[in-house]
C-alpha cells in the first residue's frame, strides 16, 4: 500500500530511468544533497538508451567542477577528446563553410561589441575574415589544443555517452545513490494524483516523495501517467528522425564537430579517442529511412562498428516540466534536436535548477511555477538559436530548404535577426545559454550582412585601426603556434587504456 507524504517533507527521490539524464541527476543529488535525502535510481538493462549525445558545450565543465569530478579521470573513462566549436558546411549555400567557436572573438568596448569594430575595419579596406579574431577557430583549423590555467581557450568535450553514464553511475553509487534493476510495470498514485511509487515486474514497489522522469521519449511518468501536455515545434524544426552509426577512426581526432547539411537535413561527425560517432538528422517528409541510411553510409569513413539505428522524435517541450511531484528531465521534458549539442547541458542545468529550489519542506506552487518558467525560457532560447541555422539560408535547391527559408518563425527570433541585419546588434540575456558571439558567428556565417554599425570606432585613424586589429590577429597566431597538436595533447593528458 502506497504511503502518503509525511509532513509533506521530501526525503526520498526516485529517478525513473538511467542513461545520461538519469545518472546526471543521481550524481548531482547524491553528491550535493546526499546528507539530506535518499536517492534511488530505477532502470532496466532490457531497455536501451538513446546514447548518442556525444558532443557537449563548455558549461559542462562548471557542472563537473561543482561535483568535484576530475577532468583527466573523466576523459580517460569516456574516451573523450576536446571540442573548440562546430564546423558547419553547406548551411548558407552549398559550398559554404564556417565555424561556430566557443570563447570570445576580438576585443570590443563597453559601448560596442567587436563585430562593429570589425565592420568598420572592412569599410576601411581591412578584409580579414571575422574568424581570424577567434583563438578557438584558429586552433581548431590548425588542429591544435592545450588547456591553460589562465582559461584563455574555451572548450568542451566529445565523449562516449554510454561510458559517461557508466562513469556517473560509479560516481553516484560512491556517494550513496542506490540503483535498483527492474522494469517498471505500473505507476501508483495518491488520491490527489501525485505519484506514490513505481511497481516493478518483479512485484517490488519503490515508493518515494519526489520522482524524476528520465524515461526518455516515452515519458512514462510525466506523459503516460500525469498526461502533461506537449507543445509541438515541428513546424519550426521539421527534422524528426536520426540514424546513428559508429565507425573506426582512420585519422587523428580533430577538436570540433562537423555538421554537413544535405538536401533534407544534415549529418554529424564526432571523433573520439577510440572511434567516430556519425549520424544523419533528417525530415521524414523529404527523406525515407532507407534513403537516409544509405546517405549516411555513403558519407562516412572507416569500418562500421554498429548497426545503423533509427531514432524518431518530435521537437517541442512539455507545457510543465514540473507537474505535481514529478520533474521531467532529459528527453521526457522535450527535445530541440542534436544541432549545437545542447542535450547534456540541459540535463545538467535542469537538475542544478531543481537543487537550487529543492522542496525539502514540501512542494509549493510558487517553486513549481518558477522552475517551469525558467525551464521554458531556457529551452525557447535554445530553440530560437537552432531555428536560426535552418531559416537563415540562401539554399533553394530542395523542397526542405525552401520550406525552412520561407517558414514563419517565432517573433523573438525575427526580432534578433532584424536587429542584426539593420544594426549589427547581437545580445545575450543573463540566463541565456548562447553568447552574443555565438549569434554573431552563425548570422555572419550564413550570409547576413549588417546594413550599419556603431560609429564610435570611426574616430580612429586608419593606422590605429590597422595596428589594433593586426595586434589581435598576431596575438592569436602566436598563441596557436605554441599549442601542440590536439591528438598529441590528448595522448599525453588523458589517453584511455588500450588506445
Amino acid at each position: 500500500m502506497s504511503r502518503a507524504l509525511q509532513n509533506h517533507q521530501v526525503k526520498k527521490v526516485v529517478i525513473a530511468g538511467g542513461g545520461t539524464a538519469g545518472w546526471v541527476a543521481a550524481a548531482a543529488l547524491s553528491k550535493k544533497l546526499g546528507p539530506f535525502i535518499d536517492v534511488v535510481l530505477v532502470e532496466s538493462d532490457q531497455i536501451g538508451t538513446v546514447g548518442v549525445g556525444e558532443a557537449t558545450i563548455p558549461p559542462m565543465r562548471i557542472f563537473h567542477s561543482l561535483l568535484g569530478i576530475d577532468e583527466q579521470e573523466f576523459m580517460r573513462a569516456t574516451e573523450a577528446v576536446f571540442k573548440l566549436g562546430i564546423s558547419f558546411k553547406n548551411w548558407g549555400q552549398i559550398g559554404d563553410h564556417y565555424l561556430h567557436p566557443f570563447g570570445t572573438t576580438g576585443q570590443g568596448s563597453y559601448l560596442a561589441d567587436f563585430q562593429h569594430f570589425w565592420l568598420h575595419g572592412k569599410s576601411r579596406g581591412i578584409e580579414h575574415d571575422f574568424d581570424q579574431y577567434s583563438l578557438e577557430i584558429q586552433a581548431a583549423k590548425a588542429n591544435k589544443f592545450a588547456t591553460s590555467k589562465t582559461g584563455a581557450i574555451n572548450f568542451a568535450y566529445h565523449l562516449d555517452a554510454t561510458r559517461y553514464a557508466q562513469f556517473l553511475r560509479t560516481f553516484s553509487e560512491k556517494n550513496g545513490a542506490t540503483r535498483i534493476e527492474g522494469k517498471i510495470q505500473h505507476v501508483h498514485q495518491h488520491a490527489n494524483g501525485d505519484i506514490s511509487g513505481l511497481q516493478l515486474e518483479s512485484g517490488e514497489l519503490i515508493e518515494g516523495d519526489l520522482f524524476i522522469d528520465c524515461t526518455g521519449f516515452r515519458g512514462l511518468l510525466i506523459d503516460q501517467t500525469l498526461k502533461t501536455d506537449y507543445e509541438d515545434w515541428s513546424h519550426w524544426l521539421p527534422c524528426d528522425s536520426a540514424i546513428a552509426v559508429q565507425t573506426e577512426s582512420v585519422v587523428p581526432p580533430v577538436p570540433y564537430v562537423t555538421c554537413t547539411a544535405h538536401h533534407a537535413g544534415w549529418q554529424w561527425h564526432i571523433p573520439l579517442q577510440h572511434r567516430v560517432g556519425n549520424g544523419n538528422v533528417f525530415c521524414s517528409q523529404f527523406m525515407s529511412d532507407d534513403d537516409a541510411k544509405q546517405h549516411l553510409l555513403n558519407n562516412i569513413e572507416g569500418k562500421v562498428l554498429t548497426d545503423p539505428r533509427v531514432i524518431k522524435y518530435k521537437t517541442g517541450r512539455r507545457k510543465q516540466f514540473w507537474n505535481k511531484n514529478c520533474i521531467a528531465l532529459g528527453l521526457s521534458s522535450g527535445f530541440v534536436e542534436p544541432l549545437e549539442s545542447t542535450s547534456i547541458y540541459l540535463f545538467m542545468n535542469g537538475i542544478v535548477r531543481l537543487m537550487r529550489m529543492f522542496p525539502f519542506h514540501g512542494i509549493t506552487q510558487s517553486a513549481m511555477d518558477e522552475y517551469n518558467q525558467q525551464s521554458i525560457a531556457e529551452l525557447e532560447n535554445v530553440r530560437d538559436f537552432i531555428i536560426l541555422h535552418y531559416h537563415v539560408t540562401q539554399r533553394e535547391d530542395s523542397e526542405f530548404w525552401r520550406y525552412c527559408k520561407n517558414m514563419s518563425i517565432p517573433d523573438t527570433l525575427s526580432h534578433r535577426i532584424e536587429l542584426f541585419k539593420h544594426n549589427a546588434l547581437a545580445f545575450q540575456d543573463e540566463r541565456e545559454l548562447f553568447r552574443l558571439e555565438s549569434w554573431t558567428h552563425v548570422m555572419l556565417g550564413q550570409g547576413i550582412k549588417p546594413e550599419s554599425y556603431h560609429p564610435m570606432f570611426s574616430t580612429m585613424s586608419d593606422e590605429e585601426l590597422m595596428a589594433h586589429l593586426g595586434h589581435i590577429r598576431s596575438s592569436i597566431t602566436n598563441a596557436v603556434s605554441k599549442l601542440p597538436p590536439h591528438a598529441t595533447f590528448v595522448q599525453q593528458y588523458c589517453q584511455a587504456k588500450g588506445n
